[in-house]
Protein backbone atom coordinates (compact mmCIF):
# COMPACT_ATOMS: atom_id res chain seq x y z
CA UNK A 1 0.00 0.00 0.00
CA UNK A 2 2.84 2.38 0.83
CA UNK A 3 4.73 1.67 -2.51
CA UNK A 4 1.85 1.73 -4.08
CA UNK A 5 1.07 5.61 -2.69
CA UNK A 6 5.10 6.16 -3.30
CA UNK A 7 4.94 5.11 -6.76
CA UNK A 8 1.93 7.13 -7.17
CA UNK A 9 3.08 10.77 -5.61
CA UNK A 10 6.57 10.09 -7.92
CA UNK A 11 4.52 10.23 -10.63
CA UNK A 12 2.55 13.22 -9.98
CA UNK A 13 4.12 17.18 -11.61
CA UNK A 14 5.89 18.98 -9.46
CA UNK A 15 2.65 21.12 -9.08
CA UNK A 16 0.73 18.50 -8.10
CA UNK A 17 3.09 16.96 -5.81
CA UNK A 18 3.79 20.95 -4.22
CA UNK A 19 -0.75 20.47 -3.60
CA UNK A 20 -0.57 17.22 -1.77
CA UNK A 21 2.24 18.29 0.49
CA UNK A 22 0.79 21.29 1.71
CA UNK A 23 -2.61 19.67 2.47
CA UNK A 24 -0.71 17.47 4.22
CA UNK A 25 0.84 20.44 6.25
CA UNK A 26 -2.61 21.61 6.77
CA UNK A 27 -4.26 18.37 7.54
CA UNK A 28 -1.74 18.44 10.59
CA UNK A 29 -2.53 22.13 11.52
CA UNK A 30 -6.30 20.59 11.69
CA UNK A 31 -4.94 18.07 13.59
CA UNK A 32 -3.86 20.14 16.36
CA UNK A 33 -6.60 22.42 15.98
CA UNK A 34 -8.65 19.15 17.21
CA UNK A 35 -6.96 19.39 20.64
CA UNK A 36 -10.05 21.62 21.66
CA UNK A 37 -12.17 18.82 21.78
CA UNK A 38 -9.94 17.56 24.59
CA UNK A 39 -8.55 20.36 26.26
CA UNK A 40 -10.30 23.76 27.04
CA UNK A 41 -6.77 25.58 28.08
CA UNK A 42 -3.16 24.73 27.62
CA UNK A 43 -0.11 25.29 29.74
CA UNK A 44 1.91 28.33 28.84
CA UNK A 45 5.06 26.32 29.64
CA UNK A 46 3.64 24.00 27.20
CA UNK A 47 2.37 26.76 24.35
CA UNK A 48 6.17 28.72 25.04
CA UNK A 49 8.42 24.81 24.18
CA UNK A 50 5.97 24.22 21.07
CA UNK A 51 6.26 28.10 19.92
CA UNK A 52 10.21 27.75 20.44
CA UNK A 53 9.91 23.91 18.89
CA UNK A 54 8.13 25.81 15.42
CA UNK A 55 11.32 28.60 15.75
CA UNK A 56 13.77 25.90 15.77
CA UNK A 57 12.23 23.83 12.49
CA UNK A 58 11.91 27.00 10.66
CA UNK A 59 15.50 28.30 11.16
CA UNK A 60 17.15 24.77 10.07
CA UNK A 61 14.52 24.37 7.70
CA UNK A 62 15.50 27.88 5.96
CA UNK A 63 19.41 27.18 5.93
CA UNK A 64 19.61 23.41 5.06
CA UNK A 65 16.23 23.27 2.66
CA UNK A 66 16.32 26.43 1.37
CA UNK A 67 19.55 29.00 1.27
CA UNK A 68 21.98 26.41 0.87
CA UNK A 69 20.29 24.74 -2.15
CA UNK A 70 20.22 28.18 -3.75
CA UNK A 71 23.27 28.85 -3.24
CA UNK A 72 24.21 25.74 -4.95
CA UNK A 73 21.67 26.39 -7.70
CA UNK A 74 23.16 29.80 -7.82
CA UNK A 75 26.70 28.62 -8.52
CA UNK A 76 25.19 26.57 -11.64
CA UNK A 77 22.93 29.30 -13.09
CA UNK A 78 23.90 32.69 -12.57
CA UNK A 79 26.94 34.65 -13.72
CA UNK A 80 26.94 36.51 -10.01
CA UNK A 81 29.23 35.56 -7.24
CA UNK A 82 26.65 32.62 -5.87
CA UNK A 83 26.08 34.77 -2.33
CA UNK A 84 24.28 37.12 -4.16
CA UNK A 85 20.85 35.72 -5.28
CA UNK A 86 20.69 34.35 -2.32
CA UNK A 87 21.19 37.90 -0.32
CA UNK A 88 18.88 39.32 -2.59
CA UNK A 89 16.18 36.63 -2.71
CA UNK A 90 16.18 36.35 1.44
CA UNK A 91 16.20 40.21 2.06
CA UNK A 92 13.45 40.50 -0.47
CA UNK A 93 11.43 37.43 1.65
CA UNK A 94 11.88 39.58 5.03
CA UNK A 95 10.47 42.72 3.12
CA UNK A 96 7.60 41.07 1.33
CA UNK A 97 6.76 39.99 4.93
CA UNK A 98 7.42 43.30 6.52
CA UNK A 99 4.79 44.62 3.99
CA UNK A 100 2.44 42.00 4.88
CA UNK A 101 2.86 42.96 9.30
CA UNK A 102 2.45 46.43 8.09
CA UNK A 103 -0.97 46.19 5.99
CA UNK A 104 -2.94 42.85 7.38
CA UNK A 105 -4.35 43.75 11.17
CA UNK A 106 -3.24 40.84 13.49
CA UNK A 107 -3.15 39.99 17.28
CA UNK A 108 -0.27 37.85 18.74
CA UNK A 109 -1.12 35.47 21.12
CA UNK A 110 -1.56 36.42 24.75
CA UNK A 111 -1.31 40.81 23.35
CA UNK A 112 -4.29 42.45 24.35
CA UNK A 113 -6.80 43.91 21.71
CA UNK A 114 -5.28 47.44 21.80
CA UNK A 115 -1.76 45.39 21.07
CA UNK A 116 -3.06 44.42 17.37
CA UNK A 117 -0.68 45.24 14.76
CA UNK A 118 -1.49 46.42 11.28
CA UNK A 119 -3.87 48.51 9.73
CA UNK A 120 -6.97 49.74 12.21
CA UNK A 121 -9.95 47.69 11.95
CA UNK A 122 -13.01 46.98 14.27
CA UNK A 123 -12.07 42.98 13.49
CA UNK A 124 -12.96 40.87 16.15
CA UNK A 125 -9.84 39.53 18.82
CA UNK A 126 -10.74 35.81 17.29
CA UNK A 127 -10.50 36.70 13.88
CA UNK A 128 -7.04 38.73 14.62
CA UNK A 129 -5.58 36.05 16.82
CA UNK A 130 -6.59 33.54 13.12
CA UNK A 131 -4.72 36.27 10.72
CA UNK A 132 -1.80 36.58 12.85
CA UNK A 133 -1.29 32.62 12.61
CA UNK A 134 -2.30 32.78 8.72
CA UNK A 135 0.40 35.39 8.36
CA UNK A 136 3.28 32.94 9.13
CA UNK A 137 1.93 30.07 7.38
CA UNK A 138 2.24 31.74 4.03
CA UNK A 139 6.24 31.90 3.93
CA UNK A 140 5.60 27.87 4.82
CA UNK A 141 3.97 27.08 2.05
CA UNK A 142 5.20 29.13 -0.04
CA UNK A 143 8.94 27.42 0.88
CA UNK A 144 7.63 23.61 -0.04
CA UNK A 145 5.80 24.54 -2.92
CA UNK A 146 9.27 26.63 -4.27
CA UNK A 147 11.25 23.66 -2.86
CA UNK A 148 8.86 21.16 -4.83
CA UNK A 149 8.77 23.66 -7.80
CA UNK A 150 12.60 23.16 -7.94
CA UNK A 151 12.07 19.47 -9.38
CA UNK A 152 11.69 20.75 -12.71
CA UNK A 153 14.76 22.51 -13.02
CA UNK A 154 16.34 18.77 -12.30
CA UNK A 155 19.38 20.15 -10.59
CA UNK A 156 21.59 17.88 -8.00
CA UNK A 157 20.07 20.79 -5.33
CA UNK A 158 17.04 19.86 -5.60
CA UNK A 159 15.74 16.54 -4.50
CA UNK A 160 12.10 14.87 -4.25
CA UNK A 161 13.57 13.30 -0.78
CA UNK A 162 14.54 17.22 0.26
CA UNK A 163 11.16 18.67 -0.13
CA UNK A 164 9.26 15.99 1.26
CA UNK A 165 11.82 16.38 4.48
CA UNK A 166 10.80 20.59 4.21
CA UNK A 167 6.87 19.50 3.72
CA UNK A 168 7.66 16.55 7.25
CA UNK A 169 9.12 19.49 9.17
CA UNK A 170 6.72 22.17 8.04
CA UNK A 171 3.99 20.09 9.19
CA UNK A 172 5.44 18.64 12.51
CA UNK A 173 5.63 22.51 13.96
CA UNK A 174 2.09 23.00 12.24
CA UNK A 175 0.71 20.49 14.79
CA UNK A 176 1.26 22.78 18.10
CA UNK A 177 0.28 25.86 15.41
CA UNK A 178 -3.22 24.33 15.10
CA UNK A 179 -3.27 23.62 18.98
CA UNK A 180 -2.12 27.43 19.37
CA UNK A 181 -4.85 29.06 18.03
CA UNK A 182 -7.58 26.92 18.82
CA UNK A 183 -7.28 26.49 22.50
CA UNK A 184 -7.21 30.12 23.04
CA UNK A 185 -10.24 30.40 20.83
CA UNK A 186 -12.12 28.34 23.58
CA UNK A 187 -10.41 29.88 26.35
CA UNK A 188 -12.58 33.23 25.07
CA UNK A 189 -15.56 31.87 25.61
CA UNK A 190 -15.54 29.92 21.19
CA UNK A 191 -17.55 26.80 21.30
CA UNK A 192 -15.50 23.62 20.74
CA UNK A 193 -16.64 23.43 17.08
CA UNK A 194 -15.78 26.98 16.06
CA UNK A 195 -12.66 26.82 18.20
CA UNK A 196 -11.46 24.31 15.36
CA UNK A 197 -12.84 25.80 12.87
CA UNK A 198 -10.70 29.10 13.02
CA UNK A 199 -7.95 27.17 14.09
CA UNK A 200 -7.54 24.71 10.86
CA UNK A 201 -8.50 27.69 8.78
CA UNK A 202 -5.31 29.47 9.71
CA UNK A 203 -3.26 27.02 7.55
CA UNK A 204 -5.58 26.65 4.75
CA UNK A 205 -3.50 29.67 2.91
CA UNK A 206 -0.45 27.07 2.93
CA UNK A 207 -1.90 24.76 0.18
CA UNK A 208 -2.69 28.13 -2.07
CA UNK A 209 0.80 29.86 -1.14
CA UNK A 210 2.66 26.30 -2.30
CA UNK A 211 0.94 26.26 -5.25
CA UNK A 212 1.80 29.66 -5.98
CA UNK A 213 5.25 29.46 -5.21
CA UNK A 214 5.53 25.56 -7.23
CA UNK A 215 4.20 27.51 -10.43
CA UNK A 216 6.28 30.81 -10.20
CA UNK A 217 9.44 28.70 -10.12
CA UNK A 218 8.33 26.25 -12.62
CA UNK A 219 7.28 29.20 -15.34
CA UNK A 220 10.84 31.45 -14.50
CA UNK A 221 13.63 28.63 -13.57
CA UNK A 222 15.95 31.53 -13.63
CA UNK A 223 14.58 32.71 -10.28
CA UNK A 224 14.44 29.82 -8.49
CA UNK A 225 17.86 30.94 -6.26
CA UNK A 226 15.96 34.24 -5.78
CA UNK A 227 12.73 32.23 -5.29
CA UNK A 228 14.18 29.84 -2.44
CA UNK A 229 15.87 32.03 -0.74
CA UNK A 230 12.97 35.07 -0.67
CA UNK A 231 10.95 31.47 1.04
CA UNK A 232 14.17 31.80 3.72
CA UNK A 233 13.68 35.37 4.31
CA UNK A 234 10.29 35.57 5.11
CA UNK A 235 10.46 32.35 7.53
CA UNK A 236 13.29 34.16 9.13
CA UNK A 237 11.02 37.13 9.63
CA UNK A 238 8.33 35.18 11.21
CA UNK A 239 10.99 33.45 13.77
CA UNK A 240 12.40 36.55 14.83
CA UNK A 241 9.46 38.84 14.58
CA UNK A 242 6.51 36.64 16.34
CA UNK A 243 7.92 33.28 17.58
CA UNK A 244 10.73 33.97 19.51
CA UNK A 245 9.37 37.04 21.13
CA UNK A 246 6.19 35.19 21.98
CA UNK A 247 7.91 32.17 23.26
CA UNK A 248 9.79 34.23 25.78
CA UNK A 249 6.44 36.67 27.50
CA UNK A 250 5.85 34.59 30.65
CA UNK A 251 9.79 34.09 31.26
CA UNK A 252 9.60 30.61 30.16
CA UNK A 253 12.82 30.84 28.68
CA UNK A 254 14.63 27.73 29.62
CA UNK A 255 11.60 25.59 28.37
CA UNK A 256 11.41 27.61 24.94
CA UNK A 257 15.47 27.41 24.56
CA UNK A 258 14.95 23.92 24.60
CA UNK A 259 12.17 23.67 22.71
CA UNK A 260 13.83 25.36 19.79
CA UNK A 261 16.96 23.35 20.22
CA UNK A 262 14.89 20.26 19.50
CA UNK A 263 12.63 22.01 16.67
CA UNK A 264 16.09 22.91 14.82
CA UNK A 265 17.90 19.46 15.54
CA UNK A 266 14.24 17.18 14.36
CA UNK A 267 14.56 19.28 11.42
CA UNK A 268 18.36 18.99 10.83
CA UNK A 269 18.10 15.29 11.23
CA UNK A 270 15.09 15.05 8.53
CA UNK A 271 16.78 16.95 5.73
CA UNK A 272 20.06 15.50 5.92
CA UNK A 273 18.76 12.09 6.25
CA UNK A 274 16.29 12.60 3.79
CA UNK A 275 17.90 14.66 1.27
Amino acid sequence: MFQMLSDWFIALNPIMQALFATLFTWFLTALGAGSVFTFKTINRKLLDGMLGFAAGVMIAASFWSLLAPAIEMAEIQSSLPAFVPAVIGFLLGGAFLLGIDKLLPHLHIEYPRERAEGIETNWHRSILLVLAITLHNIPEGLAVGVAFGALSANLPSASLSGALALAIGIGIQNFPEGAAVSIPLRREGFSRRKSFWYGQLSGIVEPIAGVIGAIAVISMQFILPYALSFAAGAMIFVVVEELIPESQLDKNTDVATIGAMLGFAVMMTLDVALG
